[in-house]
């Protein structure tokens, strides 16, 4: 019970720790990356690796940079189709979700699948 409170605190801290560095930066839209996906991603990685082991939480890891380089191939496609042909938003958001899975699909193959 004392280990699982020590590692509730420290997932507590970070994600804090986080947030604080969120209300730092201007404009807010900006400041939300730094309050919620890193301290979520840094306590999972945390509790995993005190839970399960550093090999799983080696391919959390690896897991979460394949799905960071997913996004941003996809977010960087949707900017540049908004700002060259001004379409709506929503399509093209759905238009370029392939890429996406793409991008997801072949990282896992490549690098996540477990023989």
């Amino acid at each position: 019970m004392r280990e699982m409170v020590i590692r509730f605190a420290i997932g507590g801290a970070i994600v804090a720790t986080f947030a604080l560095l969120g209300d730092l930066f201007k404009p807010k839209s900006f400041a939300g990356v730094f309050a919620a996906a890193p301290s979520i991603a840094l306590t999972t990685l945390a509790l995993a690796a005190s839970r399960s082991g550093l090999s799983y939480a080696a391919l959390e890891a690896r897991s979460m940079i394949v799905g960071a380089i997913a996004l941003v191939a996809y977010t960087t496609a949707v900017s540049w189709r908004l700002g060259r042909r001004g379409d709506r938003p929503r399509v093209v958001a759905a238009k370029c979700a392939w890429l996406w899975f793409a991008i997801a699909g072949t990282g896992w193959a490549i690098w996540l699948r477990v023989a």
